[in-house]
């Protein structure tokens, strides 16, 4: 079924969520401070809006993808909102999630946050996952609308939760990317080729560590750390070598050495028996 959508924000990723709606066959209209940002998506059947109080007035359903919370607050603070829902696909905080479902309900709206676990290129696609809180009402009546999107994951509806949920994940990406270019950088050492070593080696070996996150978050939510594999005094004396070696290498291992300094103090606790999953008590 057609659905009128309004689109608030044409970065990159406004711009990818307005031509994944458009092809799927939704009215939808847009508008961005840069009025030219509009002029190709115009030319696939959107509608420009003149102002951000003239897109908001012409969907129920009104997308808001800008560069953080205090560019929602001021797109929006002008505009009624009575009628309408608000989805929020703007990187935030928790308690900016909060704040603005509680503001945009005293407003006489609806909201609905989200959390899009993809890139641009990758939404409309099959490894495009959104996070949703918030009104489930609201979602519940748009959930087709948006899946085209990405897939829909909702977590309930305290607004908080997609944040939530959404920088998690962005830590352990951070987590990962951190640990990549480290070993990046100490085959760089040596000039050794890295696309290959990538391909067949890094990425097989990071699938196959990520496998044992979920023994690891039992272990957390059991308060019990034994391990049957490499403890924290094994992986204490891993991480000394790997310092030393990096330097003899000439590499940085800058990315890496807090997780070095949490382990060291983990054992200097008494704790080296344990497995990894006995770093998150220090966190």
């Amino acid at each position: 079924m057609s659905e009128s959508v309004s689109i608030i924000g044409l970065g990159l990723m406004g711009r990818a969520l307005a031509e994944t709606l458009l092809a799927a066959g939704h009215r939808v209209t847009v508008w961005n401070r840069s009025a030219a940002k509009a002029d190709d998506l115009v030319a696939k059947g959107a509608t420009r809006a003149a102002t951000a109080a003239e897109a908001v007035e012409a969907s129920p359903l009104v997308i808001v993808c800008v560069l953080d919370y205090a560019a929602v607050h001021e797109i929006l603070d002008p505009v009624p909102l009575t009628g309408k829902v608000v989805l929020n696909l703007t990187n935030g905080r928790p308690a900016e999630a909060r704040e603005t479902a509680r503001w945009v309900a005293e407003r006489g709206g609806d909201y609905v946050d989200g959390g899009i676990m993809a890139v641009p290129q990758m939404v409309g696609g099959p490894g495009a996952l959104i996070l949703y809180s918030g009104s489930q009402t609201a979602f519940d009546r748009y959930e087709e609308t948006l899946r085209p999107l990405a897939r829909p994951h909702y977590l309930g509806t305290d607004a908080g939760l997609a944040p939530l949920y959404d920088l998690a994940l962005l830590t352990g990406m951070y987590g990962q990317i951190a640990g990549a270019l480290s070993a990046m950088a100490l085959l760089r050492s040596e000039n050794r080729p890295l696309t290959d070593f990538t391909a067949s080696l890094l990425v097989p070996w990071l699938t196959a560590m990520a496998g044992l996150q979920p023994a690891w978050a039992a272990a957390i939510e059991a308060g019990e750390h034994a391990t049957e594999v490499s403890n924290l005094e094994v992986n204490r004396v891993g991480m000394a070598n790997l310092v030393r070696a990096f330097a003899e290498q000439g590499a940085g291992l800058d990315l890496l050495l807090p997780m070095k300094k949490i382990i060291d103090d983990r054992v200097a606790r008494g704790h080296g028996a344990e497995g990894l999953s006995g770093l998150i008590e220090e966190l």
